[in-house]
């Protein structure tokens, strides 16, 4: 299961960072990147994740991600691979019971995923969106029990 989440979270940073038009560019971006995978494991990667094809500013069409307003294409991109090795974190703050982290876009699910595989006592439970986690806390833990315990699945929020 851990190959195909890091398969899914490359190849949304390949998207979101590369004109891609064909199911054949994909498949040799993701080999780039150490992934080998059929064709038809490909088109039910893209189906999961709801990829269309959209006009690109050069009138290619080429595949997006869903509310693509949240996936801006970026100039000079990095390699899905080194994308991966940064956690997206950006920032932690606290309101009541709730923890709010912020991440770059693209990176929330997995956070919270590893947050709540990681059976955190002060942790009830996530919800992700694209770029932010809500952290459900419980009764009665202290702000810095929570950031230390969240402190061992991202490592740059102590």
């Amino acid at each position: 299961m851990k190959e195909k989440n890091n398969r899914i979270e490359a190849l949304k940073m390949l998207i979101s960072s590369h004109e891609l038009g064909s199911q054949e560019e994909v498949l040799r971006a993701l080999e780039k990147e150490g992934f080998r995978l059929t064709q038809a494991t490909l088109s039910r990667d893209l189906k999961q994740l709801k990829v269309a094809k959209a006009a690109s500013m050069n009138g290619k069409y080429v595949y997006v991600l869903p509310n693509d307003t949240m996936y801006k294409r970026i100039s000079k991109p990095s390699t899905a691979r080194e994308m991966l090795q940064t956690s997206g974190f950006i920032s932690f703050n606290f309101t009541g019971n709730m923890g709010i982290l912020k991440t770059r876009p693209g990176y929330a699910s997995i956070i919270a995923y590893n947050i709540d595989n990681t059976d955190l006592s002060s942790v009830l439970g996530t919800i992700a969106g694209d770029d932010t986690v809500f952290i459900a806390l419980r009764e009665g833990i202290d702000r810095q029990t929570v950031i230390n315990e969240l402190n061992t699945v991202v490592p740059e929020i102590a």
